[in-house]
């Protein structure tokens, strides 16, 4: 790396100046906050992907999925299940989410283990999906060495040829998990990087709260 880059890399800091968050404003479940920033979120027109969340797994990879519901204090993604990190879920079920919303200086960061779905749950979530994405979720070997991209659009369009719109199955290998938390922390970014930081964490039926050193 070139010294002026590195230099840059030092430099690179600003300043926060969100407002913080209240003990006294604070409900006594996680559930309520998050709902409140996610719609604070999706109502933000320089987040992007909202639903967007960091997956970490126990093979030490991360990637981005899209939460896709939260019901039953259950955080729901989809994927191919062949997939390296549906692999390392059904291996070990500890995992990790991360929602990023840098724009309102916030993060959320979720512990918790996964599991898979119903199938009915996962056929309904497939069939609300837009026909070239469950046509993809047939075509795509997740995770798996690809020859050339040609050889996957050669997939989807024989795949598109044998299966019409309206009419797509969803594949055996593709549905959902549902994450439940353990921990679930709250991250707003306040002045001289005296942070707010708000960690619940379930305690049988309930939940405890505390505050974090920044």
């Amino acid at each position: 790396m070139d010294e002026d880059l590195r230099q840059r890399l030092k430099e690179m800091r600003r300043s926060y100046g969100e407002e913080g968050l209240v003990e006294d404003r604070l409900p006594n479940e996680p559930f309520t906050l998050f709902t409140l920033w996610l719609r604070e979120a999706s109502e933000n027109p320089y987040i992007v992907e909202p639903n967007a969340m960091v997956l970490g797994t126990s093979d030490l990879t991360s990637r981005t999925v899209l939460l896709k519901d939260i019901a039953g204090e259950r955080f729901t993604f989809f994927t191919n299940y062949g997939s390296r990190k549906a692999k390392a879920i059904d291996a070990e079920p500890r995992t990790t989410l991360l929602f990023p919303w840098y724009p309102m200086e916030r993060q959320v960061m979720v512990t918790g283990w996964a599991e898979r779905v119903s199938e009915s749950e996962s056929d309904r979530y497939f069939a609300s999906r837009p026909y070239g994405s469950q046509i993809g979720a047939w075509a795509s070997h997740q995770s798996a060495v690809l020859a050339s991209r040609e050889e996957l659009q050669s997939r989807f369009e024989e795949l598109s040829a044998r299966y019409p719109q309206g009419s797509v199955p969803r594949p055996p290998h593709w549905g959902g998990f549902g994450v439940t938390p353990e921990t679930i922390e709250f991250w707003q970014g306040r002045h001289s990087r005296l942070h707010d930081r708000i960690r619940f964490t379930r305690d049988g039926d309930h939940w405890q709260r505390v505050r974090l050193n920044p």
